[in-house]
């Protein structure tokens, strides 16, 4: 949004968090130690601002082409937050487009210390909300991670490009018998540990690798590891040495990277946030490579309301359609068949 209308519409913006925050109102509970998305801008009337809450800590995301400018309007959202939720602890800005490193991560504009875990679905997540320019944890695929906790009790899970763990961590609490994380960075992993200390799991060092996707989905092929479910959630682009990662245009690239690791009739479990890629092109890629028959679309989980915001809440259609998704966060549960047999 160009920096004049911003500064025309303060009133403007105050009227749709206002909105925004009654369509919330069924989110709150007495100890204030969820997250969930207070203000979704692009659908709810302010396409530059996204506000999150992580218990009692407010995270505010500007996504302005120029940051400085939306700085004066910035003030006034957090007290209308404070005159709305008195009991916020801190406040976090924080600047996706600034040339500042700093800014992009996170900075305090009230308070010096942010909560540090949530609970969500009876489960207790580690979090470090200024680990990132994200927050740590993606309030996105809330849904999935019921699913995993509601159905992969007994089965032993793969959590490739794992981040902080949250979607494993779901699955250990919903008594999966193993889950093993996957991601590049230590640091990442490390919330995740933490997240199973939380939780009073046991911390096997075995079930937390750091390594590339690429290459250590090679040597579980290699070594005929199967596992009843794997879970891909990776970012929209990235590269390393041995692969490239591109959800817009090969989203089916990292699915054959890891169907050879899923145990007959398992779970393949694919997130797709390529804001650009609409749902039926993602629909169309997951048909052709079901189209051996070894491999079923079973079910997409849609992302919570609060996200994706109803049809009664938005201002503005997505620029690319989800449809038969119910946001640019797709979520597909795929099943999986083998010639051979074989089962995790």
């Amino acid at each position: 949004m160009p920096a004049h209308s911003i500064s025309s519409s303060a009133d403007n913006i105050l009227q749709c968090l206002s909105s925004a925050l009654n369509r919330r109102d069924g989110f709150f509970e007495p100890r204030h130690d969820t997250a969930f998305r207070l203000f979704s801008g692009f659908y709810e009337g302010y396409p530059d601002l996204v506000i999150d809450l992580y218990g009692r800590t407010l995270v505010i995301y500007d996504n302005s082409e120029n940051p400085s400018s939306y700085n004066p309007h910035i003030q006034n959202v957090y007290k209308f937050y404070f005159e709305q939720l008195s009991w916020l602890r801190a406040v976090i800005l924080k600047a996706h487009k600034s040339a500042n490193p700093d800014s992009r991560r996170g900075i305090f504009l009230y308070g010096d210390s942010f909560d540090r875990h949530i609970t969500e679905n009876h489960v207790r997540y580690s979090i470090d909300l200024l680990l990132n320019q994200d927050a740590s944890f993606y309030l996105d695929t809330r849904n999935l991670r019921i699913w995993a906790k509601n159905n992969l009790r007994g089965m032993s899970v793969l959590n490739t490009f794992s981040y902080t763990g949250s979607l494993g961590v779901a699955a250990r609490a919903g008594n999966s018998r193993k889950v093993v994380h996957l991601d590049r960075y230590r640091k990442f992993l490390d919330i995740a540990r933490t997240s199973y200390v939380l939780n009073g799991f046991p911390v096997k060092k075995s079930d937390f690798i750091t390594g590339d996707f690429w290459r250590v989905t090679s040597q579980l092929r290699h070594s005929r590891e199967l596992f009843d479910c794997v879970i891909v959630d990776p970012p929209v682009y990235a590269q390393s040495n041995t692969g490239i990662v591109d959800l817009v245009s090969e989203s089916s690239r990292v699915i054959n990277k890891v169907r050879p690791i899923v145990g007959h009739d398992g779970y393949l479990v694919v997130v797709n946030n390529a804001l650009f890629l609409s749902g039926a092109d993602f629909m169309q890629a997951l048909t052709d490579l079901c189209a051996s028959g070894y491999m079923q679309f079973e079910t997409a989980i849609p992302v919570p309301e609060d996200i994706a915001v109803t049809a009664q809440g938005r201002t503005q259609a997505a620029p690319v359609d989800p449809a038969p998704f119910n946001h640019s966060t797709k979520i597909a549960i795929l099943r999986v068949q083998r010639k051979d047999g074989h089962r995790a």
